[in-house]
């Protein structure tokens, strides 16, 4: 369920990505569709690393190290 949700949020996370792109090449600078795609990744992501960071601190994620 944990790998689940964390995939779920990086797939939106390439999807308002590439939808960013998209919008940079296609719109003639008229709306901020374009901007609009790019904040809400950054904000997908800042929440994706709060939730890794409190699933942390609360033991329901479980660290491991590199090669580990």
């Amino acid at each position: 369920m944990k790998t689940l949700l964390i995939l779920g949020f990086l797939g939106v996370i390439i999807y308002n990505l590439g939808a960013g792109l998209y919008y940079m090449l296609v719109d003639t600078g008229t709306s901020k569709r374009t901007v609009n795609a790019l904040t809400r990744r950054i904000t997908l992501s800042i929440v994706l690393i709060g939730l890794v960071i409190a699933g942390i601190a609360m033991g329901i994620l479980q660290p491991h190290g590199v090669g580990a």
